[in-house]
């Protein structure tokens, strides 16, 4: 999928990271979706470096793209796993 919008700022309160777009959207997401960003530290979670495709931790290990957050995906890596 190609995005042409592209994250411009990210701020964190208790309970949300918050995503401004270039297109003028902000975007609220539940720190519960993205468990290493709920459990970082402030100063961490502040250290996001941001790329055309998405946001970056490299302190936590964690990558958010912009298409998944428009998908309203959270941490794939961290989703229940069902026995089939």
């Amino acid at each position: 999928m190609s995005i042409s919008v592209q994250a411009t700022k990210v701020e964190f309160d208790d309970d949300q990271m918050w995503v401004h777009l270039s297109d003028g959207r902000t975007l609220g997401v539940p720190l519960a979706w993205y468990p290493r960003l709920l459990n970082a530290l402030p100063a961490d979670r502040a250290k996001a470096w941001i790329s055309p495709s998405g946001l970056h931790w490299d302190e936590i290990d964690e990558d958010i793209s912009i298409a998944g957050l428009l998908a309203g995906r959270g941490d794939m890596d961290q989703a229940p796993r069902y026995a089939a």
